[in-house]
């Protein structure tokens, strides 16, 4: 995977950009109307995307599920797709071009604001430490990938508490779910590897499907024990890609494991030979 120079070029910039309705500013600078339905009531769409040397990756499988979000919410906006894809470019180039590995958020609201916002990446532990957080999905919003993100973002602030990195979501009845921005998958005894189905209300996740087409690994309903029971297990995300999971409570699982690897390796693989493709 292509790396970012450590030390950059001090043409570089290292303050973000927003585009708001077409215009570009400061991240800081940037302000919605008060009175946007998406900051007042969450009732918007978003995504988020990451991007290597100044290329993002994915770009119109995130447009397409934006699409598909803003139309299951109701939302009466259209997806502009031609001005979104250039003012991606265009925040790219502004936030250093390709020097720059970073990642981008795609904002639609009930107010009808559109933004564009560079972000850093986050930092994660090399293994996660996550934590069970129950909560009853909100079937109303399946396949939907809305603002209103207040139980996820909440769900890891639990977990944080406990000293944990993140959460990792179950039923009451003891269904796993999903993490609050990733998706879970395990090693059983029998070493299959396996993800929850998209029908327990989890997200369709862009990278999930990847992982998916890349590796074997087939949807099974989870339950707590079967996590507890099995060999090794791994996250993955835009922004995360494939992270391993050092432990679930007290399930310590040590050092990634094989399947962890190999999925880790075959998606930076296929990353890296997509943006070869489009360059």
């Amino acid at each position: 995977m292509t790396q970012v120079p450590t030390d950059r070029s001090t043409a570089v910039s290292t303050a973000e950009f927003a585009c708001l309705d077409g215009n570009i500013a400061p991240a800081a600078e940037t302000s919605i109307p008060i009175l946007d339905d998406g900051f007042l009531r969450g009732d918007g769409v978003f995504e988020a995307l990451r991007v290597y040397a100044g290329r993002p990756f994915a770009t119109a499988d995130h447009l397409d599920r934006m699409e598909r979000s803003a139309k299951n919410l109701h939302l009466d906006v259209p997806v502009p797709r031609a001005e979104l894809e250039a003012e991606i470019a265009e925040l790219i180039e502004r936030r250093g071009g390709k020097d720059w590995d970073g990642a981008i958020r795609l904002v639609l609201t009930r107010g009808g604001s559109r933004l564009v916002l560079t972000e850093p990446l986050a930092q994660f532990a090399e293994r996660a430490r996550l934590a069970f957080v129950t909560y009853s999905p909100t079937r109303i919003l399946d396949g939907i990938k809305s603002l209103s993100y207040a139980a996820n973002m909440l769900a890891t602030r639990l977990a944080k508490e406990r000293g944990f990195d993140d959460a990792l979501l179950v039923t009451p009845h003891g269904r796993v779910l999903e993490l609050p921005t990733s998706s879970i998958f395990w090693v059983n005894p029998a070493g299959e590897l396996l993800t929850p189905p998209l029908e327990d209300h989890i997200l369709a996740s862009i990278t999930r499907d990847h992982v998916m087409r890349l590796t074997d690994a087939e949807e099974r309903a989870c339950t707590r024990e079967d996590l507890m029971e099995a060999r090794e297990a791994f996250v993955a995300s835009s922004i995360r890609e494939v992270q391993p999971v050092g432990a679930i409570e007290d399930r310590e699982f040590g050092e990634p494991g094989e399947r962890t690897l190999a999925a880790r390796d075959a998606l930076r693989a296929h990353i890296e030979g997509e943006l070869e493709r489009a360059s």
